[in-house]
């Protein structure tokens, strides 16, 4: 295939500008995976500048302390079960204790002619004693979740009026929040 040369020399100015292009565009893609490069950067700084102090001052202004009130809460309730759950087993062990005494069985069976025989049938008031304090105990719980994650409107402080720079209380400028 034979070219003249004028067709020739529009190919050779053909193929150069699309050199160039080429060049250009590679250019351009490595100027762009810079500005990409330099954007991750400044936006992992603010985030660490910024978004994680407040959520960690909201952390410890809002949510901690209902999961310590929880966690008190959790504790007290135990304990109270605890105390009362030992109060009863105690009873509940003397009791027994009088029941196997020999003079308090000889007492009975002065009293009455057949022999006194103490059986386990199965589940005593000690079972339903535990069910129900397991039960109080988790209704306890219950109840400290339910309050520790309710919407309660009181605790949020909305920005009503916008900050200015110089009433703020930030060295650089941006609005402190409301706690």
């Amino acid at each position: 295939m034979s070219l003249s040369r004028k067709r020739r020399k529009e190919l050779k100015r053909l193929r150069s500008s699309a050199g160039d292009l080429w060049g250009d565009q590679q250019d351009v893609l490595d100027q762009a995976s810079k500005v990409a490069r330099e954007a991750r950067r400044q936006l992992n700084l603010l985030r660490e500048e910024e978004v994680m102090p407040r959520m960690r001052s909201g952390y410890e202004s809002y949510v901690r302390p209902n999961v310590d009130r929880a966690r008190g809460f959790a504790r007290g309730a135990g304990d109270s079960v605890e105390r009362t759950l030992g109060s009863a087993v105690g009873s509940l062990l003397s009791i027994g204790d009088i029941a196997n005494d020999t003079r308090v069985r000889r007492a009975l069976e002065r009293v009455s002619p057949r022999s006194v025989v103490v059986e386990k049938k199965g589940a005593g008031v000690g079972t339903y004693l535990a069910i129900g304090a397991g039960i109080v105990a988790a209704a306890g719980v219950a109840y400290a979740v339910w309050q520790t994650f309710r919407a309660d409107d009181e605790l949020w402080v909305a920005d009503d009026e916008p900050a200015t720079p110089s009433s703020s209380g930030s060295a650089n400028g941006s609005p402190t929040p409301v706690i």
